[in-house]
Order: structure tokens, then sequence, then C-alpha cells
């Protein structure tokens, strides 16, 4: 059967049709995944079109899977969290949603700190097992819509439910079908995706749910899970392992709207973010993430990454305040005592400071030769430069241009050449051929501002 497709403008057949194949022993995938070598990427050649949405957003999971490997939030803390969340977000609810527990008091306790603050975004959801008894808890705290956990994977369905895919399936739809008999909006997360029958087993059941939303008139969304992170977004790569087709697969085959889509990935091969960002480009509205990127073994994707890219795709920040990415950052050093890496992109204490003088020179010179963009405007964090050993001449004359209050303020700075630089440097020099090895710290570059720049101070 022809139909006209208005998003590709096109006519295109319409008469694929995936059934469950309710095989009898568990299909993993063992040519990809064999358990004693690392997993194999396959390609078969077949590449997917783009198809992005016209609107994207992010999502929250920071309290509910970010925190189950992290040190457990107060509910202060997580309402100040929640609170970042929304400044970050904006009006316009770039950050959209944001999940959370609902099984202990300290959990039920957040959601009403949380809804108290009375923001429209993010979204209050929830997440609860696949058991009828989970929804009193949706309906106790007044939400609108919960995830419920549906793992798609015969190394779960099989291996740890102890289920053929059809009992699995009858367990999953009969679960939904109870959410929409609440009134409450179903989201079902298809754990472990990418080691998933995408054929026989992911399109017949994300068909049946769109089945059951066309009946209900309610949505019924997916959150498509990569819980071992082992998505790729290579053109051309084999399913299940293909982020790109598994997208492309859900609207084409399943007919799934692309604001019921989610994406949740997880970085165990460094490949979190791209993949995030590819199922934008491939048909998804929703990407999920959680603040700082905490979260499960190597994490997952940060939220900050994500409004960076989103600022990157549309070329707009469409109402989110980035330099909030810094208060976070503060935040949780601070108050929360967490070591964020030196060298993490945007909120770690390197990923603005050079130590090479090379780079300072140039920072000096134009601060767009080593700098990408202004991150004193949009993260509220200047250019820095670490005084080392190798910093230079440029470099020292670049910390006090851009540390010392008189000359922040003076539109006439401090040359590399200046005298007072160079005998700075020549005792920093003696400093370090005594066997320093740490950078000097702030009170010592002042110590010698006041022996060299008294001026200035």
């Amino acid at each position: 059967m022809l139909k006209f497709n208005k998003k590709t403008n096109k006519l295109e057949f319409e008469s694929y049709h995936h059934e469950l194949q309710d095989v009898k022993s568990p299909n993993l995938f063992r040519e990809t995944f064999q358990y004693d070598e690392i997993p194999k990427i396959a390609f078969n050649g077949e590449v997917v079109p783009m198809n992005t949405p016209d609107e994207i957003w992010i999502t929250d999971t920071t309290f509910r899977d970010g925190q189950q490997a992290f040190t457990p939030f107060t509910v202060k803390q997580i309402a100040d969290i929640f609170t970042f969340l929304h400044r970050l977000g904006g009006p316009n609810g770039i950050i959209r949603q944001s999940e959370f527990f609902l099984y202990s008091d300290k959990d039920k306790a957040a959601v009403r700190k949380c809804q108290e603050l009375d923001y429209k975004f993010p979204i209050i959801t929830s997440w609860i097992r696949a058991v009828k008894e989970d929804f009193k808890l949706v309906r106790e705290m007044g939400l609108k819509e919960t995830g419920i956990l549906t793992s798609a994977s015969d190394y779960h369905i099989f291996l740890k439910l102890k289920k053929t895919r059809k009992e699995a399936l009858d367990m999953y739809l009969g679960i939904v079908k109870d959410a929409l008999s609440e009134g409450i909006i179903p989201r079902c997360h298809f754990e472990d995706i990418t080691r998933a029958d995408f054929y026989g087993f992911v399109v017949p059941f994300a068909t049946e749910l769109m089945k059951l939303s066309k009946e209900s008139g309610i949505p019924i969304k997916i959150r498509a899970c990569d819980t071992l992170g082992l998505g790729v977004s290579y053109p051309g790569a084999s399913m299940p392992r293909n982020v790109n087709g598994i997208m492309h697969g859900f609207t084409y085959y399943a007919g799934v709207p692309s604001e019921y889509l989610e994406w949740h990935a997880h970085n165990d091969f460094y490949r979190g973010l791209t993949n995030s960002t590819n199922c934008w480009l491939y048909g998804c509205c929703a990407v999920n993430g959680t603040v700082l990127g905490i979260g499960e073994r190597t994490g997952n994707i940060p939220i900050e990454a994500l409004a960076m890219e989103y600022a990157a795709f549309r070329g707009t920040e469409n109402g989110m305040d980035l330099s909030v990415i810094t208060e976070i950052a503060d935040y949780f050093r601070k108050e929360i005592h967490y070591d964020i890496p030196k060298n993490q992109p945007f909120v770690g204490a390197n990923c603005n400071m050079t130590r090479a003088g090379i780079h300072a020179d140039g920072l000096l010179k134009e601060p767009e030769i080593y700098s990408s963009f202004d991150t004193d405007k949009i993260l509220k964090r200047p250019l820095e430069v670490e005084i080392t050993d190798r910093a230079g001449l440029a470099g020292i004359a670049y910390w006090y241009n851009t540390q010392l209050p008189s000359l922040i303020k003076s539109e006439k700075k401090l040359d590399k050449n200046n005298p007072a630089i160079v005998k700075i440097k020549e005792e920093i020099d003696l400093i370090f051929k005594d066997g320093r090895i740490p950078a000097l710290s702030d009170e010592e570059l002042i110590d010698l501002a006041k022996k060299y720049l008294p001026q200035y101070i």
C-alpha cells in the first residue's frame, strides 16, 4: 500500500509489518557480544535518512538514575538542583522533564518540595517497576506521567525475568493498560535496547503500544535505553547497535511519533553524547541526561553538554541560561563536596585554563586564538592561566591582567615585556629551580605583585 509521507514529501510503501518472534531460546547476538572479547561493531551498509523533529528538548534523570550511583542528596539539595535545572532550561522548557523515585519517605518529600516551587518546567515525572501496585504511589503524588521498566533484550527477558518474549510482552502491555485506566501517561523504558532483537521484539512491542495509544487517546512514550553504552552512530552500522537505525525504525516501522520518543544513554565506550545528539538528528525529540553526567559506572550524559549541543544545533539558546552551568558546578563543589574532574568540559577547574606559555601568549594577544567561545560571557567563567614553570612571561602578564581588580577595570594592560613582569618571572624561575612542582597559589602571586607591582594593589 502506498502512502504519502508528509515528513519526506514522498510516496512510500506502508506494507511493513513486524510480528513478534516468540523464539524458544534467547538471541544474545553472540557474534557481536562474546563476553570474553570487546563487543564488535559490525556493518551492513544500510544508511537511514536523517529525520530531525521540528522541536527537540532535554529530559533529566539526576534524581533517579544519577542518584543510584552517587552520594544520596538531601531534600534541600534536590530542590536546589531542581531550581538550577529550571533556570538552565529556561521558560521554553528546553529541559522539559525531571524524573524521581517515589519509594522512600525522602523520595516523596523531595517531590513535594519541588512541586511547591510551582515551576512550569521541568515537569516532574516518576519511575516505577512494572507492577500494578506502584501506580498507587504515582496517584498519591499527583503525577501525570511515569516511567515503567520494560526490559527489551533477551538478556533481560530470558536470563533475568525468566520469561519468553510473548510472556514479557503480555506482562508489559497489561501494566501499560493499568496506567491508561488510571489516566496516567506511561513511558516505557526499553532497557538494554542495543542488545535487543529490534525487528523480532522491539518493533512489534512498539507497534502494540501505538495501537493502545490510538485507542485510548493517551500518549504512550518510549524511552530507548542504551543501558551498557553499546550504541554506535556510524553510518551503515548493523543492528541492534545502530542508534540512527533504532530511531528510524521506531518512527518508520512502528509509527512512533517523534514527540513520544526519548533516548537514554550511558558513556561506557565514550560514545554517550554523540549517540544522544544523533538521536535528535534521526527522529527523537527528547534526550535524557544527568547533571554533571553522574550515574552508574561511567555515568549518564551530562545535562550541561546537551544544553551546549542544543545551542549549537539550533543556533540559539532559546531562553536557556548557560551561565547556570557554572553555578551548578560551584554548588556541587561547595555544598555537596563533589570532586569534579578538573578536565571535565564546561565544569572542570581546568576547562578554560592553560599552563602553556605559548597558549598564554596567544590569549594575551587575542582570546579567540585559544578559546572557541567567550567563556566569560556565556558561562561567566573568564579564561584563566595557571602559573607553573611553563607559564612564561605571557602567562604571568595574563594572570595579573585578569586577576588584579585595578587591571581588570583598566583599558591599559601589562605587556609581557614589562620590567616588573620580567622580574616576577625571574623569581618564579628560581622557585621552580629549587624543586617546586605545584603551581603557584593566588596568594603567592599577590605577594609578588605587592613586591613588583605595588601600584596595582
